[in-house]
């Protein structure tokens, strides 16, 4: 664990008993070489209960235009059947007082399901921020040590370089 732990303060300004655990969590990943991300749908989706998930459904059948088109149409059905097929025994005649009733259940059922809905997502946006900070954080892990690397073979190489100019500069020497 003590590789671990060099390996953190080597990224992080701080000691390890200070990092938070998405940091921990990424660091041990780019430390063991492991990929960090992952399907945030599938991820946030496996994690929904029963009830989320038909909040999800109804609300995204609630605010799609087929059914705001078959809405409009079963209300103007209503109208016709009940001002006009139905003119002296309509089942609610004008001013649709039975229709007025079931408009407002309706309204009372689906906004608050539209509102759970609403909950989630903004739930689901906070779950992909917090992935996209992890995989944000572990690539620039990863550039780091690759500049590290980069830095070190650049480094060996001048010294490598520094040792043959001393050599033929003593080569050289040597012949005069």
């Amino acid at each position: 664990m003590s590789n671990l732990s060099n390996f953190m303060h080597h990224h992080f300004d701080k000691p390890a008993d200070e990092l938070g655990d998405i940091e921990k969590r990424v660091l041990a990943k780019a430390h063991e070489r492991k990929v960090i991300s992952t399907d945030v749908n599938a991820a946030f989706s496996a994690e929904a209960s029963f009830g989320e998930r038909v909040a999800d459904g109804i609300a995204r059948v609630g605010g799609s235009w087929s059914f705001i088109i078959a809405f409009l149409a079963f209300l103007g059905v209503w109208t016709i059947i009940n001002t006009i097929l139905l003119a002296t025994r309509a089942f609610d005649p004008y001013p649709f007082v039975f229709l007025n009733l079931i408009l407002s259940m309706l309204a009372a059922i689906q906004a608050p399901i539209i509102m759970m809905s609403q909950n989630r997502q903004a739930e689901r946006d906070r779950f992909e921020a917090a992935k996209d900070y992890e995989v944000n954080l572990k690539a620039e892990l990863e550039v780091l040590s690759l500049h590290q690397k980069i830095d070190m073979h650049v480094l060996t190489e001048l010294t490598a370089l520094r040792e043959d100019v001393a050599r033929l500069s003593a080569a050289l020497s040597a012949r005069s």
